[in-house]
């Protein structure tokens, strides 16, 4: 498939999924902001003009948690000398990482993961961000050298970037200060809305921001509430990660008589901003009082089977209601199609059932409806007013390849089904980001140089100085 003439902004699909299912002949008309002005769907035949894709559009999804910088350590973590290997020990493993990085390195690792991101379908993504200082600890001369890093590999790749730096002052509910390992994740509330405020000020080209809180143990209660003030005044979401391990769930029971979940509730803060990632340990009550009030979850399959987390309760969270987006997190894998797998698999292995997200009489389509939830709750953890095939949101898509293996003689209308429950695949051929191809026929321009920098830092983050490899990370 080639581009049609340089600057073209109207788009012809044979196939196009909108409103939860596929339309024949669906015209796109990108207006000159790089957002759709028109979608339309049984549109015969191209228009003079337009150009004509080679195969069916998805819509992109929002990538709504991620640490770029873990994708240093991706496959990195995946033995046990001894005992017990769980969340804690892994962590521990991380800091290795966190306390090596630098600015050139992060650009370079995160270039590489947004390079990887776009090809797994995500066009957009939600950074999670409390690395913020030298590896002694000390500010740097601009706070935000490691934000520009990520803003700089964002535009390096071509997608859209929501930078989220976190509030993060201690080590534990009973601990008033940081440990020494986590040296360059402190900020206080304050701290956490000029790094906001000053990416926003900006003006960078498909880059905002929000507001993060890490966890309830690595904040106070004033803390807390304190962003929440400053928040008041403040376009974006907020996101924190919340019951994500039933150790912390314990430890907030005992210092604050409340479960996570329940905790924020009580608080009265919660709102459609709110984006609550992980959410695992969630009882039905909780899960009840997070619809009621508007707030999203981010669900993480993969990073969380792959910490050991736990499996949240995907119907319930489904039957309330409750906007649920996906994220990358660890970066353990890069793809939605394999998030939405692990997102149903978890769920049948626990339950012993088959389609357990499919809503029977309804959208009896597993992969239908976990796509469209996720779609359809994409857009506010990027702080985003609009997001899809649908007019106001960006003019990003996906062209699938129809010969492709996952998807190869299968009818159009299990095509999604099949595009996430089977595998090998590499069925996203071309992606667009506000009407312009980043990735074509599965290949991005500058994807060579961009890998040749992230080995570059790979070998300086994981060789010693005399070029022996570190056999694990510290």
């Amino acid at each position: 498939m080639s581009d049609a003439a340089a600057g073209a902004r109207s788009f012809w699909a044979p196939q196009a999924w909108l409103v939860g299912g596929w339309r024949d002949g669906v015209l796109l008309r990108a207006d000159s902001s790089g957002h759709w002005a028109e979608v339309a769907g049984g549109v015969a035949t191209p228009p003079e003009g337009a150009q004509v894709l080679g195969g069916p559009v998805l819509p992109p999804l929002v990538d709504a948690h991620s640490h770029a910088f873990q994708r240093a350590m991706a496959g990195l973590a995946e033995r046990r000398e001894a005992g017990e290997d769980d969340f804690w020990s892994w962590r521990d493993r991380m800091y290795g990482v966190a306390l090596r990085i630098t600015p050139e390195q992060l650009r370079a690792v995160a270039a590489q993961l947004y390079v990887e991101l776009l090809r797994g379908g995500y066009t957009q993504v939600c950074e999670f961000h409390y690395l913020q200082h030298r590896p002694d600890g000390r500010p740097y001369d601009d706070p935000l050298a490691l934000s520009w890093a990520l803003a700089d590999a964002a535009q390096d790749a071509g997608l859209g970037l929501t930078l989220l730096p976190v509030l993060y002052e201690r080590a534990g509910f009973a601990q008033p200060a940081l440990r020494d390992d986590q040296r360059r994740f402190k900020t206080d509330a304050e701290a956490v809305a000029r790094l906001a405020a000053g990416v926003r000020a900006a003006g960078r080209p498909r880059v905002g921001a929000g507001l993060a809180i890490h966890s309830l143990r690595a904040a106070a209660p004033d803390s807390i509430r304190a962003l929440c003030r400053l928040a008041e005044g403040i376009e974006g979401p907020l996101h924190i990660h919340v019951a994500e391990q039933v150790g912390e769930v314990a430890d907030c029971l005992k210092a604050t008589g409340a479960r996570p979940i329940e905790w924020l509730v009580r608080q009265g803060v919660l709102d459609a901003r709110w984006q609550l990632v992980h959410a695992t340990h969630a009882e039905p009550h909780e899960i009840e009082s997070v619809a009621r009030s508007g707030a999203g979850v981010v669900i993480c399959p993969a990073t969380e089977a792959n910490l050991g987390d736990g499996l949240t309760d995907l119907p319930r969270w489904l039957a309330e209601g409750v906007p649920i987006s996906i994220g990358s997190d660890s970066q353990v894998t890069r793809s939605w199609v394999e998030e939405l797998r692990w997102l149903e698999y978890g769920q049948r292995l626990a339950l012993r059932q088959r389609n357990v997200g499919a809503e029977p009489g309804v959208q009896p389509a597993t992969a239908a409806r976990l796509f469209d939830a996720a779609l359809a709750a994409s857009a506010a953890p990027a702080g985003l007013a609009r997001w899809g095939l649908v007019a106001g949101a960006r003019a990003d898509f996906l062209v699938l390849d129809p010969q492709d293996a996952s998807l190869l003689g299968v009818p159009a209308s299990h095509r999604l089904d099949a595009l996430v429950f089977t595998s090998p695949g590499d069925a996203i051929r071309d992606v667009y980001v506000a009407g312009k191809r980043v990735v074509a026929e599965r290949r991005h321009a500058a994807q060579d140089a961009i890998a040749a920098r992230f080995a570059e830092a790979m070998r300086a983050l994981w060789e010693t100085d005399a070029g022996a490899p570190v056999s694990d990370p510290p």
